[in-house]
């Protein structure tokens, strides 16, 4: 999933990009207010990590400007503001969660995957779909009871899919899971991911939708 990232810290930002992209996801990373209400404008994310003590526009403000224009963004605040007033704060501000500095990255992980389920509709920890199972805490996909080994664009892609069973999602937005800013698209790349995960999971896991897209089924009702 694509991640908007906003943290001042270079040393901080640079481990949390990092680690985010370990997980699975396209990470943008901005080191303002400003550059941060910029990006929410012009792309599409899955959630937002919002640090509070940012340089030319505070938090609390972004986070309040994005509540005003109806902006539904799980967004995980991660700050070292870390009174019961600050969290207060933030939270009635219209934060999904609060995380204090220092964290442990494996929570912070975790934390965002459960801000994904809710948003997503998807209660269930691990996803079922078409005969597949993936469980994001752990990455492992199986199929058919066997273990599918994939390469970490394939695992985003299949991801991105399963988090929205029954629905056609388009090349382009397939892209915008994929690839975080300054990253090269191949042409040809979302077929590609597509042909191998057919390959792997088989050849009907994923229907291609002309002119539409590419949906995983859901599974039928017991």
């Amino acid at each position: 999933m694509r991640i908007l990232l906003v943290e001042d810290d270079a040393l901080l930002g640079d481990a949390l990009q990092a680690g985010l992209k370990q997980a699975g996801h396209a990470v943008d990373w901005v080191r303002d207010g400003v550059s941060a209400e910029t990006a929410l404008a012009a792309e599409e994310y899955a959630a937002a990590v919002l640090d509070l003590g940012l340089p030319r526009k505070d938090g609390i403000d972004v986070l309040r400007g994005l509540r005003a224009r109806k902006r539904s963004l799980p967004v995980l605040i991660l700050t070292a503001r870390d009174t019961v007033d600050d969290r207060i704060r933030g939270l009635d501000a219209g934060a999904d969660d609060y995380l204090v500095k220092p964290f442990d990255l494996g929570e912070l992980n975790a934390r965002l995957r459960a801000l994904l389920r809710r948003a997503g509709g998807q209660p269930a920890p691990v996803l079922a779909a078409s005969g597949i199972t993936l469980d994001p805490a752990t990455r492992a996909v199986s199929c058919a009871g066997k273990t599918v080994e994939l390469s970490a664009r394939e695992y985003a892609l299949l991801l991105a899919l399963m988090q929205q069973p029954g629905r056609a999602l388009s090349r382009a937005q397939l892209e915008q899971h994929l690839y975080a800013w300054g990253e090269e698209i191949g042409s040809n790349a979302v077929e590609v991911y597509i042909h191998h995960l057919r390959r792997k999971l088989g050849a009907d896991a994923i229907r291609t939708l002309r002119g539409i897209g590419y949906v995983v089924a859901k599974d039928s009702p017991p």
